[in-house]
């Protein structure tokens, strides 16, 4: 697994300091293996919780505090990730782990940025080896309607995403490297279905088919299934994301939106046909993402217990 892992310790303001201290952290990468390994699709469920922490308030573990009578809609609920966000319970048990080993010293955000890298590296056969700094302080804010305000949403057209992803601080060429990691996980029918198979759209008609068979015409809370993303390598972080746009063969709006700018259609047909470029920038790129509006000072605190403030 990756050779070092980075302590939340004092660092410049505004900076992300990395020391590396392997034997502290190898806990929580040994839980994080425990659980993708069993279920890979937790793997991209770490990866996902990475951006969707980011995304809103920074990267400040702020996804991961629980309701409570004070702050009844916390991001958790938010219907960007209520239900379908999952590995909470792993950054528990890494959280738990990593608290054994070494008490107060790592913050619940620096836990999803090393459980998102873990789970990449595994999901990948070792070939995404990113090397995460450290830092991070928790954050006491979280709130549903920041989510919904700051997560693009699956139906975004590919100006609204460079924007989405410029807001962050990130480039056209970030967004499409970081939407390759639709090459795993699964997604609720409700996410594509009255967009993408309800009316005409682009999609492979034999995807679109195969869709259709999967998923109601009118999904539920009752009656919502899920499917792959990624129906040819569904279980391996790799390139074949791409490949699946170029063929059609993808599930939401923003997905077949890369391939409607020259520059981006450019990026997606590099991607795919080269052998080890996305893997080295996606490794670029997840830094940079993992490094969003980090909390110094006395923005922040290390939690002691992930779901809750101190």
């Amino acid at each position: 697994m990756p050779s070092g892992v980075g302590i939340g310790v004092p660092r410049p303001a505004g900076g992300l300091l990395q020391v590396y201290l392997p034997p502290v952290l190898r806990q929580s990468s040994d839980e994080v293996k425990k659980f993708v390994y069993k279920d890979a699709g937790i793997g991209a469920g770490l990866i996902r919780m990475l951006f969707h922490d980011c995304f809103v308030q920074g990267c400040d573990g702020s996804v991961l505090l629980d309701p409570t009578p004070a702050n009844p809609q916390p991001e958790k609920l938010s219907p960007p990730n209520f239900p379908s966000l999952r590995g909470f319970d792993v950054i528990d048990a890494a959280k738990a782990a990593v608290e054994a080993a070494c008490p107060g010293k790592v913050s619940c955000a620096d836990i999803i940025a090393f459980a998102a890298r873990d789970a990449a590296y595994f999901l990948s056969a070792f070939r995404v080896k990113i090397n995460m700094p450290a830092g991070r302080l928790d954050g006491r804010v979280s709130s549903a309607s920041d989510a919904l305000n700051n997560l693009p949403p699956p139906v975004f057209n590919v100006n609204q995403l460079i924007n989405s992803f410029a807001a962050k601080g990130l480039n056209a060429e970030d967004m499409v490297v970081l939407s390759g990691a639709h090459t795993v996980g699964r997604s609720h029918c409700s996410s594509f279905v009255p967009d993408r198979l309800n009316v005409p759209s682009n999609m492979e008609a034999g995807f679109a088919s195969f869709l259709r068979r999967r998923c109601p015409a009118n999904p539920t809370a009752a009656n919502d299934p899920t499917v792959n993303q990624d129906i040819v390598t569904p279980n391996a972080l790799d390139n074949q994301y791409y490949k699946n746009v170029l063929d059609r063969r993808v599930l939401f709006t923003s997905d077949a939106a890369l391939m409607t700018s020259p520059a981006t259609a450019q990026m997606v047909r590099d991607n795919a046909f080269i052998p080890g470029l996305w893997d080295g920038k996606f490794n670029k790129a997840f830094v940079k993402m993992a490094g969003i509006g980090v909390k110094t000072g006395i923005q922040g605190e290390i939690r002691r217990s992930c779901r809750f403030v101190n």
